[in-house]
């Protein structure tokens, strides 16, 4: 018992001294405020030092996940503010280590505005690098604009250069935009896209013959490349383009010949080649590109103006039967999508219901959808999914996905304070441009529905001069002054066709569909 109380008694006196030494160690500040360090024990200041070093350590040794989550901590300390721009600037490295690029890029954006002389250089290279990899055109743009080019590593002028070239490019500076392509490398892994970007900003200003001059030299370039090099049939089908430009009818349907029919770009392909050989007044083929324009295995493409211009070309030689089925097929085609799109924007105001239609046609588009009960029809939504901005969101918002992905399929990372700080980065930057996309698409839509309601105003025009084509026919029937239908080619046999890679189909007038191939039209023109 005595020896308890000793202890107690021991313990008490300890516990005033100390009480005691912490009162006689707060001092007067010069400005009479007290100091209490020693009641805290070691500066807080010194910890996070060395919290710092530990995460420095920790990116030596590959631990980037310990890292991200330590440099995290460590930003959000006031005591650390001087060496905040070298935190967030390593926390964005340790982001693109775990490929989560968005999360990085709002670092590299914290960095750049705090306006340090070293990290806010570095940052902007960073963010313009990082922006590349997610296609977010708005970080892009923010880089961009603040970057100088003699501070970016060599590595990465030539994609700075390509990104700077298509900023002009969109806001029509065209002569800025080719001096900047025109300083890319060959070397480079942007050479071709510059090369491609540099024929189109020739065109917007008017240079068609630079603009060829470019082109050929890449399909030149490229000539190693398979036949569906995306490069090389790209600029192929630009080529068709400049071409008609120039209005060189004949060159400009060469050109277009030459897209391989098994891409993707084979459909526009065809399409503006009938367009060159209508100015060319090549009629027979036109109507011999139709056949596959208009087979079934293109129902679902938005084409009105494909079945205008062949109501158009009947009219030329006088083929009213057929022209008169054309029209019915436009109008029985785009009549209910017309008042389908129109109900749709009348009846749905916001952006989300837009992005949502687009959302299901993107679904069923890639697979992973059935058919969904959609307002809009399939083929306008198809149409909206291939426009260039909508592309480019669209991607952007599955890299999204993707990042998202990445942390919930970590469990350590989902746990971590820096992974949820992610998470609702990703979460915000997801709602913003599914926001975007259905504002894009509305625009789409609108524009659609307006152009639609010009083609049926050209649609009752042309038939206006159908009925007036009839009855010029039946005025020179009654004045005895019958119509000779002439055969076009009938000289001709089954085996020239055949020799010139055709398939022979003897075409006597009636209106079908086929299946796509090399046919030749064999119809007969009933104009005098």
């Amino acid at each position: 018992m005595r020896n308890i109380i000793k202890l107690f008694t021991i313990a008490s006196f300890l516990f005033s001294q100390t009480g005691l030494a912490q009162k006689k160690a707060q001092v007067l500040s010069p400005r009479g405020k007290k100091t209490n360090a020693q009641t805290k024990g070691a500066p807080s200041g010194s910890s996070s030092k060395s919290q710092l070093k530990a995460a420095l350590e920790m990116v030596n040794n590959g631990q980037y996940e310990g890292a991200a989550n330590a440099f995290f901590s460590l930003s959000r300390k006031p005591e650390l503010q001087e060496e905040k721009p070298q935190i967030k600037y390593m926390l964005g490295n340790m982001l693109i280590r775990l490929k989560l690029y968005q999360t990085a890029a709002f670092q590299f954006v914290d960095v750049i505005r705090l306006n340090h002389p070293k990290y806010s250089k570095l940052a902007i290279t960073k963010l313009a690098v990082v922006a590349d990899v997610l296609g977010d055109d708005t970080i892009l743009n923010y880089a961009i604009s603040r970057v100088d080019v003699n501070d970016i590593p060599v590595e990465n002028r030539d994609m700075i250069h390509y990104r700077l070239g298509e900023i002009r490019n969109r806001n029509h500076e065209f002569d800025k935009a080719i001096e900047l392509f025109q300083r890319i490398s060959p070397a480079s892994s942007y050479y071709y896209q510059a090369q491609y970007s540099k024929a189109l900003a020739e065109l917007e200003a008017n240079h068609p013959d630079q603009a060829i001059a470019t082109l050929n030299k890449m399909i030149e370039a490229r000539g190693h490349a398979s036949i569906t090099d995306t490069n090389k049939v790209e600029a192929q089908l630009a080529l068709g383009r400049a071409y008609y430009q120039k209005k060189s009818w004949e060159e400009s349907v060469e050109a277009y010949s030459k897209v391989p029919r098994d891409t993707l770009m084979w459909h526009d392909a065809v399409f503006e080649q009938s367009w060159a050989m209508l100015r060319a007044a090549r009629f027979r083929s036109v109507l011999s590109n139709f056949q596959s324009l208009h087979s079934a295995y293109y129902e679902k493409f938005y084409m009105p103006e494909s079945l205008l211009l062949r109501a158009i070309v009947y009219l030329y030689i006088c083929k009213y039967d057929e022209m008169e089925k054309v029209l019915d097929l436009f109008e029985t085609t785009y009549g209910p999508m017309r008042a389908k799109v129109r109900d749709f924007l009348h009846n749905s105001n916001d952006a989300m219901s837009a992005y949502s239609q687009v959302n299901l046609a993107y679904m069923q588009l890639k697979g992973l959808e059935g058919k969904p009960n959609l307002q809009v029809p399939y083929i306008a939504l198809k149409y909206v999914l291939d426009q260039g901005d909508v592309k480019r969101s669209i991607r952007y918002l599955d890299k999204l996905v993707q990042e998202k992905n990445r942390i919930e399929g970590s469990s350590s990372l989902r746990a971590s304070s820096v992974g949820q700080y992610a998470l609702k980065i990703i979460l915000n930057r997801s709602s913003n441009t599914k926001m975007s996309i259905g504002e894009m698409a509305r625009t789409h839509l609108e524009a659609m529905n307006a152009d639609l309601r010009d083609l049926y105003e050209q649609s009752g025009f042309i038939r206006y001069e159908m009925i007036n084509g009839r009855k010029e026919n039946v005025k020179k029937k009654m004045a005895g002054k019958d119509i000779v239908e002439n055969q076009i080619d009938e000289k001709m046999n089954r085996q020239f066709y055949v020799q010139n890679g055709y398939e022979y189909y003897p075409f006597q007038g009636e209106y079908w569909l086929d299946e796509i191939g090399n046919y030749h039209y064999l119809g007969k023109q009933s104009c005098e």
